[in-house]
């Protein structure tokens, strides 16, 4: 086991990654930009180096200075958390060199599901559904054109280096397609620097269902069960529930076989989800891998009451895995808060914290770095807690949720605890009836 791990990261994923090793008796090092030297993880690790300024290039993305971090700190591990360095082939390679263990999948394994065209080779040759589209790259507009004529439309046209929607555009008829091949591309090149583009048909009415998947270093993997995260406003996911009010047992089944065989095919080691998009007619097709310990990852937690920073700490160790899939034991939703402003097209709200008061009760937890005092950077994710709640069934997960947000108080800041309000009252969500484009006809300036 290890004797001393850097956290890679900041907020709220850092301060639980502390939490976990503390309780395993693990040395911790919180990194910080000079945005950051309040925050709460910088507090509670049990050594902070501060590594740059308030941007990310400077700071939580430059590599040589948390390498030298661990070296003046002594450290044998790197938990990179999600985000930033969490899935870059490249830092894992060095951590490597330099000795120390990176707490996650091998660089060939990030590289192998990185990159959605080499990932789906790789469930094609594994025989995990995938979504009809190209075989590749497309190498210009007039293939593109052609492909999607032959699959119908709507097609979507994806950046290969995307994620967090960019380069991603819905072409609904064929007098729009060029309009969205030029934009896909563009918006690509300047995000990723990659502005390779491939084409899926678009799946429509689609609920976003991801499996948790974990595997260790003896060649075992393992599913702990599904997410529904089909709330979701530009590709950015808002609340995440298991299990989804969609699955059934025999889906479920068949899904989660899918989620291992996808891990197997690349022998992954580590914490890792499967993402699929899942028709009206319980269609499945593989999406993309997260290479990462994920944002919702406290919903699976509740579920099967197990830690998965402790799981992914003792994989990475060399832990052999117990063999069992896991299903649901209980109902547990998590919904995302934000500083940002739900009426007023969720504009960023950066700023001091004047009141912060967190709900408490039977069943209620609440991730967060932040405290009344707190500024909220503008340089970084706007989410500053999570709020999740775990009970017997949905219904009594939504009563908790509501009576929780009516105590979750922020004040200096613009938050979505308000949308999150409106949600858990719509009678369609209440029903489970919601797919990934629930929100998007919502009139936000109006639903004051």
């Amino acid at each position: 086991m290890f004797n001393k791990i850097l956290i890679a990261n900041r907020g709220e994923i850092a301060l639980r990654v502390i939490r976990t090793c503390k309780e395993m008796g693990i040395k911790t090092v919180a990194v910080y930009s000079t945005a950051d030297r309040d925050s709460l993880h910088v507090r509670f690790a049990d050594e902070a180096v501060c590594i740059g300024p308030p941007a990310s290039s400077e700071s939580y993305l430059n590599v040589p200075k948390i390498i030298s971090a661990v070296e003046i700190t002594n450290a044998d591990a790197i938990h990179p958390g999600y985000g930033f360095l969490a899935e870059n082939a490249r830092f894992a390679e060095v951590c490597t060199d330099y000795g120390i263990k990176f707490i996650g999948p091998t660089p060939d394994q990030i590289r192998a599901m990185g990159d959605k065209i080499t990932a789906k080779e790789t469930m094609i040759k594994s025989k995990v559904p995938v979504v009809p589209g190209s075989d590749g790259l497309l190498k210009d507009f007039k293939q593109a054109a052609k492909l999607a004529k032959d699959i119908g439309y709507p097609v979507i046209l994806k950046a290969t280096a995307g994620g967090g929607g960019k380069g991603m555009r819905i072409v609904w008829e064929e007098g729009e397609i060029e309009n969205m091949w030029n934009i896909a591309k563009n918006e690509a090149k300047a995000a990723f620097g990659n502005d390779g583009i491939y084409m899926e048909k678009y799946i429509e009415e689609p609920r976003h269902i991801e499996f948790q998947i974990v595997g260790d270093q003896h060649g075992n993997v393992i599913h702990l069960s599904e997410r529904d995260c089909s709330i979701q406003r530009r590709h950015q996911k808002l609340v995440e529930e298991s299990p989804s009010p969609f699955m059934t047992d025999k889906l479920r089944k068949k899904m989660g076989e899918a989620a291992v065989a996808a891990g197997k095919a690349i022998n992954y080691e580590g914490v890792g989800t499967i993402e699929f998009l899942v028709d009206k007619y319980q269609n499945f097709y593989f999406m993309e891998m997260n290479t990462r310990i994920q944002v919702e990852h406290p919903v699976t937690e509740e579920v099967i009451d197990h830690d998965l920073i402790k799981e992914q700490i003792k994989v990475a160790s060399g832990v052999k895995l117990s063999g069992k899939n896991y299903v649901p034991q209980m109902c547990a939703m998590e919904v995302r808060i934000n500083a940002e402003d739900p009426f007023n097209d969720f504009r960023p709200s950066p700023g001091k914290i004047t009141s912060f008061h967190t709900p408490k009760g039977h069943g209620v937890r609440v991730d967060t770095h932040a405290y009344a005092g707190y500024t909220v950077p503008p340089y970084y994710d706007s989410m500053i807690a999570k709020l999740i709640c775990r009970a017997q069934t949905r219904e009594e997960v939504l009563a908790k949720m509501n009576r929780a947000l009516d105590e979750f108080i922020i004040e200096g800041v613009k938050t979505t605890v308000p949308f999150h309000q409106l949600l858990m009252d719509n009678e369609d969500f209440r029903k489970g009836k919601y797919n990934t484009g629930f929100i998007n006809t919502w009139d936000f300036k109006n639903l004051k």
